[in-house]
């Protein structure tokens, strides 16, 4: 603790020039101040000696400005110190000792040496500058000083006592004032020595006061804060025995409190959900974690709704699976037409249950692909109730938040589970079908990838032991029937395809879009629009024109809304009329109720040079492509246009070379290739085209561009061209003939290689009236669609 100490009565003239040097480590002494300081470094123990023997007990004390360092020179001290008296020394071992020393005055060193094995400075001592402040004004700035100095007191500053207050008030030099307060400010050593060092009594007293007013702005938020938590602590105290002594009253009177039964309720809850050990664990640790909590607190509402999750979830909860393969299969065949792959999917499953006889067997994971309605999403209600479960949806459209699979972490205010754990608790049972509708759709961006989430969750090996953030538990997703639905599965990542068992579900023909609204479409949209089926009756032919002329899809939704249409309009005449009669929909009835024809058949009135139909697919099912080609006076540039990818690109340049190859064969003139520039385009400019498969087509419209041959308008073609001229298999054939047939062609031209798979996926009555032809080689294809191109090459073999 600082001692003050009445000014010496020396004056400087009693004050020897030369004085033994004392450097600190890290301490200023001041004037007028009176300050213990330990000595153990030998050539300071000998300086101390010295001005003891023959200085009158002077000695120069400055700071270091490095304190590690044992033998400092003149660069690792300050000069400027102060000149203090010893006024007792105790040696305390045989190397160390202990002086009070009593502050004098600032001094300067001129010179320093050492000799004798101790530093000796010459020193001057410094004179404080004049005053220059005006006495009011001098006065106001030191009541200010002293006024925080009692209030620095008042909060508890243990480095200045209550005494002090009255030496301060009783001085009147401002210097000695200032050297008086900073001696009692917690300082660091360069602060301390910036003070020393300024000569100008006011300046330093302003230096002070700056200092003394973060000092005390710090004591005042401390005193704020230690109020605040004895309050806080009391209140507790307080509010925890008022408890205690109402849990006293209510056990006398046999009652219970509020929260001991909530706690008794979560108890039994846990029980009763049959969690794994683990769970249970954790769930007995969050509740004897709320059992010592406020009831009222935030932590506590988390923790109830944490609970409140564990508690609801269907941990040990399954539904029999219903194996009955015949009743399934009545199920299935009710509510869809067609789709055999996926029924007998589901038949091989329950049949591998049966066979297993209760063994534990990991859920299918099956991805349904194919175009915008053909019952994708209603084939995975239809499966529910086929084998006796629950059934669950989530729509992945959108969605680009990986929290949106894997759950949010508690920390997070208003955090949940994930969308897998929401639609669990909403199944109430373990073994859900669970729809993952729209996976090809799904996006990422900053704040994660949920289609990697989703790998955890797809993958039987893993998902036994799901990790929810939000639950932090695993919970066993092996017994869920994951369903997933796409209209395309290049935009899906290949390791989240490569867990998935792809269905493909293509779209339906003309007759299977008559037998569908027949059976399906009509019955429920006469029920929605309040119809009866004895007023109103369908004819084949005026449903044939309105799936023809009012619907271009792969699936049945719109043809849906056009029947849900016709109905409408029916319901609003019998309405008016106000009379019931039997309305019998036929070609021109439909014609009359849903106005002009919204499409027209695509296929070309008559043959034509350049002209060829190609077949594409797309994710709404087939289409057929028109390719046109051109040439004009040039230099033999191919121009591509038609918004065309890459590889269409590159399909058409490698249909050109082949043709440039055989330009004798064909009856060319190779010359014309150098002549003329030639055009190829593919109307619908503003749709992007892309793929391999309109290879053999743009092949067709140029050979017959310079052979001058037109193509066959009935005749539409779909294949990989090699520069060999192999005709490589494509994908998409049952959508791609489909809309050939849409389109009136009478004749399709596929690879040979796809021929088992047509024969196999196309039902008989989709290839009645029309001509399938398959070729191994192009020259097969211009025999077969240009017109009198066989009769070129028998000129030539002539």
């Amino acid at each position: 603790m600082i001692n003050p100490l009445v000014d010496s009565n020396k004056t400087e003239t009693t004050i020897p020039q030369q004085l033994p040097l004392l450097p600190l480590r890290d301490l200023v002494i001041f004037p007028h101040m009176a300050f213990p300081v330990f000595v153990g470094r030998p050539f300071s123990i000998k300086a101390v000696e010295e001005a003891v023997e023959h200085t009158d007990r002077y000695i120069f004390l400055t700071l270091q400005k490095e304190k590690d360092i044992e033998e400092p020179t003149e660069e690792d001290i300050y000069h400027i110190g102060t000149v203090a008296q010893i006024m007792k020394v105790l040696r305390i071992d045989d190397e160390k000792l202990k002086i009070i020393v009593h502050g004098v005055a600032r001094g300067r060193i001129k010179k320093l040496e050492k000799e004798n094995g101790y530093y000796k400075v010459d020193v001057e001592i410094l004179e404080e500058e004049p005053i220059e402040i005006d006495e009011i004004e001098l006065k106001a700035l030191k009541q200010a000083v002293i006024d925080l100095v009692e209030k620095a007191i008042s909060y508890g500053n243990t480095n200045m006592m209550p005494d002090l207050l009255e030496m301060l008030k009783s001085t009147n030099d401002p210097g000695k004032l200032a050297d008086l307060v900073a001696s009692m400010l917690n300082l660091k050593s360069e602060e301390a020595q910036e003070i020393l060092e300024i000569l100008n009594p006011v300046e330093r007293l302003r230096k002070v006061y700056n200092l003394l007013l973060k000092e005390v702005s710090f004591l005042e938020t401390k005193h704020k804060i230690e109020i605040a938590a004895r309050e806080a602590m009391e209140k507790d105290q307080r509010e925890y025995f008022l408890r205690q002594q109402i849990k006293a009253i209510q056990e006398e009177l046999g009652e219970k409190d509020d929260r001991q039964e909530e706690i008794e309720q979560y108890k039994k809850k846990i029980e009763e959900a049959q969690m794994p050990p683990e769970v249970k664990e954790e769930a007995e640790k969050q509740l004897k974690r709320l059992g010592k909590m406020h009831p009222d607190s935030a932590e506590a509402g988390v923790i109830r709704t944490y609970l409140d999750w564990l508690v609801e979830l269907p941990w040990n909860k399954r539904t029999k699976d219903k194996l009955d393969l015949k009743r399934a299969k009545k199920i299935l065949d009710k509510d869809h037409y067609d789709l055999e792959k996926v029924k007998d999917r589901i038949l091989e499953y329950l049949a591998v249950q049966k066979l297993k006889k209760g063994k534990e067997i990991k859920g299918p994971i099956l991805c349904f692909v194919g175009p915008p309605g053909v019952g994708k999403t209603s084939l995975g209600k239809s499966i529910a109730k086929a084998l006796g479960r629950k059934f669950v949806r989530q729509s992945l459209g959108g969605v680009r938040d990986e929290a949106e699979i894997r759950g949010h972490r508690r920390t997070y205010v208003g955090a949940l589970p994930g969308r897998i754990i929401q639609g669990i608790k909403q199944a109430g049972t373990k073994n859900p079908v669970f729809m993952l509708d729209e996976v090809d759709k799904l996006s990422s961006d900053f704040r994660g990838d949920p289609a990697s989430a989703l790998l955890e969750v797809l993958d039987p090996e893993q998902n036994k032991e799901f990790v929810d953030l939000y639950l932090s538990v695993p919970f066993d997703l092996s017994e869920v029937m994951f369903i997933c639905t796409a209209n395309r599965v290049d935009t899906i990542p290949r390791p989240l395809l490569d867990r998935m068992e792809i269905i493909r579900i293509p779209g339906y023909s003309e007759e299977e879009k008559l037998h569908i609204a027949k059976k399906y479409l009509i019955p429920r949209q006469l029920k929605e629009t309040g119809l009866s089926p004895k007023y109103v009756e369908f004819t084949d032919a005026g449903l044939k024109y309105l799936i023809r002329h009012y619907t271009r899809e792969a699936g049945v939704r719109s043809l849906e809304r056009q029947i849900n249409a016709v109905l409408r309009k029916i319901a609003k005449d019998m309405a008016l009329s106000g009379k019931k009669k039997k309305y019998r929909i036929t070609k021109s009835l439909v014609k009359k109720l849903l106005g002009a024809p919204l499409y027209l058949p695509e296929k070309e009135k008559k043959d034509e040079i350049g002209i060829v139909n190609g077949l594409a697919w797309t994710e709404v099912g087939g289409e057929i492509l028109k390719i046109e080609a051109t040439r004009m006076p040039g230099k033999g540039q191919l121009i591509l246009t038609g918004s065309l990818g890459d590889v269409m690109k590159e399909s058409a340049m490698t249909a050109l070379s082949y043709i440039k190859s055989r330009a004798k064969d064909y009856k060319i003139n190779p010359k014309d290739f150098q002549k003329y520039d030639i055009h190829v385009h593919v109307p619908a400019g503003a749709i992007p085209k892309d793929g391999p498969s309109a290879g053999i087509s743009i092949a067709t419209a140029i050979t017959s561009l310079f052979t001058q041959l037109p193509v066959r308008s009935d005749v539409a073609m779909t294949g990989e061209i090699t520069l060999r001229g192999k005709v490589l298999p494509v994908g998409g054939l049952k959508e791609k003939i489909l809309a050939a047939k849409r389109a009136g062609i009478n004749t399709v031209i596929l690879p040979k290689e796809n021929k088992d798979e047509v024969m196999e996926d196309l039902p008989p009555f989709t290839r009645k009236n029309i001509q399938l032809e398959f070729v191994e080689h192009v020259d097969e294809v211009f025999k077969k669609a240009i017109k009198g191109f066989e009769n070129l090459l028998e000129k030539k073999e002539k």
